[in-house]
């Protein structure tokens, strides 16, 4: 599953609550993000069938989770690409959904590669898992870090975007992506993605003010 269909079917899903479920709107932000969210981990790396017991249930979730970050991570850079050990062993703890050891290896990892890209990002998407998806100054740094070492690569801006919609902050993920749209060549194979995902938050961020002008109307 490709991320436009993913995209697509989150804004399906959240017409479908928002106008037939009609949730409350304080959650509209935060339900739009879980669900591009949630769709897009599921697409990488989909497992329907759960252990029964709950914390083999929570711990074999967290594994899941950690193998669809690395891949995804891992699948905007070239495979001939080097890797150094330190990022192999924090892959190694973010698999089993140790973020914060896999943070602290990435930390002393970088003090001696501090020119690393990938490791930056890693370091990034590392402290927002363990945060339970919150974008922390931490993270922002991390990021822009990564964005500074890797010139023209939109992976630092694609997860930092992602993040912000994770966490309920839609408009900031859309400045995020406006930003490497207008860095991005016009023959680059992700701008026709990252051009989509634009518009998908906009025409939420769009319905969510018609729904609220709609609100406010009736309350008169």
């Amino acid at each position: 599953m490709n991320w436009l269909v993913i995209l697509a079917v989150a804004a399906a899903a959240f017409l479908f609550a928002a106008f037939v479920l009609r949730i409350p709107k304080p959650g509209w932000a935060l339900m739009a993000s879980a669900l591009m969210l949630g769709l897009a981990g599921y697409a990488f790396q989909g497992q329907p069938s759960y252990a029964s017991a709950p914390k083999a249930a929570q711990q074999q979730q967290q594994e899941v989770s950690g193998e669809a970050l690395v891949a995804a991570r891992r699948g905007l850079f070239a495979p001939t690409d080097t890797v150094p050990n330190y990022l192999t062993v924090s892959d190694g703890f973010a698999r089993r959904g140790r973020y914060q050891d896999a943070a602290d290896t990435l930390k002393q990892g970088l003090r001696e590669n501090p020119t690393h890209g990938e490791g930056w990002l890693a370091l990034g998407l590392a402290l927002i898992e363990h945060t339970g998806g919150q974008v922390t100054p931490p993270a922002i740094q991390a990021f822009g870090r990564a964005e500074a070492n890797l010139p023209g690569h939109p992976a630092p801006g694609y997860f930092l975007g992602t993040a912000f919609l994770r966490s309920g902050r839609p408009l900031e993920a859309r400045q995020v992506w406006v930003d490497l749209l207008e860095k991005t060549p016009e023959d680059a194979p992700w701008r026709e993605d990252l051009t989509f995902r634009i518009a998908q938050v906009d025409q939420m961020l769009e319905m969510m003010r018609q729904m609220q002008d709609e609100q406010e109307a009736a309350a008169q």
